[in-house]
């Protein structure tokens, strides 16, 4: 029997995402993303259409790479202006009860013993629907907004998230007993002392030395989500990430990637299905084929090649500026985001790309494929690329908001119902118990689960 598809919708808190330029649409209304209720109706949607959570990327620093210079990404709205995702997920919590949120927060530059309290703050209010992306940054701008001369090496940024995870799996799974709080009006203790512990690391990057500041939630630890597709990050990913998500424009770049990382899982002594693996696409899709590519033509003439090469140079660290619009990339090695570099050089060598035809593609979506046409059209081109590259599910990006994501619902997933790819209900409880279909907490094969001493 075929494996239901999970699916994501991929968002930001800001107006230009995935498809530069695309803000410019009359029919787009991302300029309303600091209206909350934009967030609300499109929580709504996604939860009409079944959806397992909202991936809400995020990015600190700005895009100035391209040309040396900040202006490209703030004239073009290149993910700046942005706000804080987190800030989001109360209020589509309260109008939902199933959706997950999977929120991006860069470990880089913000101390442990805080931010696992501001997880479980989320935990606790969304029922168990909080997942985290563990990301390290790949901007100079951000190091530099933080008082820093610039970023860390790629690998060393790794080095200090492994102490970071560390640090925070000790204060969600160890710091509190299951049976801490008592909450007895009558003997009026709410929390009984012998059961709370204090957390001590002394590590290289971090150290803490107190008790975990919440309560147990739901999950504990947040869903864990990881989006590195580098050597390293899939080291790390297998080690620790629940749910990998991987770019690549075919899935000759992406198969590979996502064998990799379940042998690698295995052989961190988890079970390869302990990882869900999902793939950025976007989907344009109307009732007939002619009607889908004369949307996605019309979406095309809003394309602007700066605007996507300011957003290529941010991720992979190389400047198109200083490149002809003929000129092939070839493969460079950034203390960036390397996967992107890879996925259009090294990990595909039997296709090459001209500068030109990278701004296009990365126009409408970002990284990832278009897949184009009618209802059943797309449905077949979702299911053949995830069987292909052996994803078990598809990070959504949108061309317009909030079209793209209510044409899916409304178009796609009916189909991919029909099929059996994608479920027609919720299952009852916490994220990772829908993700997975087992209980609320880390399986007991994750590293967070291994005992760790701690002091009373």
């Amino acid at each position: 029997m075929p494996r239901e598809l999970l699916l994501n919708a991929f968002h930001m808190n800001t107006v230009g995402h995935q498809s530069p330029g695309l803000w410019a649409h009359p029919r787009d209304r991302s300029r309303d993303y600091t209206k909350l209720s934009y967030w609300t109706d499109l929580a709504k949607t996604l939860e009409r259409g079944l959806f397992d959570g909202l991936f809400l990327a995020d990015v600190l620093g700005v895009y100035d790479v391209y040309g040396g210079s900040r202006d490209a990404a703030v004239r073009h709205a290149i993910q700046v202006p942005v706000n804080d995702p987190l800030m989001l997920v109360p209020a589509m919590a309260m109008v939902t009860g199933h959706l997950g949120f999977g929120v991006t927060c860069t470990l880089s530059y913000e101390p442990p013993y805080p931010f696992a309290r501001r997880m479980s703050t989320l935990d606790h209010l969304t029922e168990g629907r909080i997942g985290w992306n563990i990301v390290t940054g790949y901007l100079d701008s951000a190091a530099k907004g933080m008082g820093l001369a610039g970023q860390a090496s790629h690998d060393r940024r790794y080095d200090a998230a492994e102490d970071y995870l560390k640090v925070v799996y000790k204060l969600w799974e160890d710091s509190w007993d299951d049976d801490a709080v008592r909450a007895d009006p009558v003997a009026r203790v709410y929390a009984d002392p012998a059961k709370v512990r204090r957390v001590r690391h002394d590590g290289e990057f971090y150290k803490v030395d107190a008790i975990h500041l919440s309560e147990p939630s739901p999950q504990r630890t947040p869903v864990l989500y990881q989006a590195g597709a580098s050597g390293r990050g899939r080291e790390f990913a297998a080690a620790h990430a629940e749910c990998v998500f991987i770019n690549g424009p075919s899935t000759n770049v992406v198969g590979p990637y996502v064998a990799d990382i379940r042998g690698r899982a295995v052989a961190a002594g988890r079970a390869a299905d302990d990882v869900r693996v999902f793939t950025l696409a976007t989907v344009v899709v109307a009732p007939t084929e002619a009607a889908a590519l004369d949307k996605l033509a019309d979406y095309r003439s809003y394309v602007n090649h700066d605007a996507s090469l300011a957003l290529l140079s941010g991720w992979t660290g190389i400047d198109f500026s200083t490149y002809g619009p003929d000129d092939i990339l070839t493969h460079v090695r950034t203390e960036a985001m390397r996967s992107a570099v890879d996925g259009f050089t090294s990990a595909d060598p039997g296709r090459t790309w001209t500068v030109r035809e990278l701004a296009e593609h990365v126009g409408i979506g970002g990284r990832g494929p278009v897949f184009v046409g009618s209802p059943t059209q797309v449905a077949d081109q979702m299911i053949a690329w995830a069987d292909a590259a052996g994803v078990d599910g598809f990070n959504l990006a949108y061309a317009v908001m909030p079209e793209s994501f209510v044409d899916f619902v409304d178009l796609v997933v009916p189909e991919l119902q029909a099929r059996g790819r994608v479920k027609r209900a919720y299952r009852p409880g916490s994220l990772r118990e829908k993700l997975f279909g087992l209980g609320p907490r880390l399986p007991a094969t994750h590293p967070a689960r291994n005992p760790i001493p701690l002091a009373p």
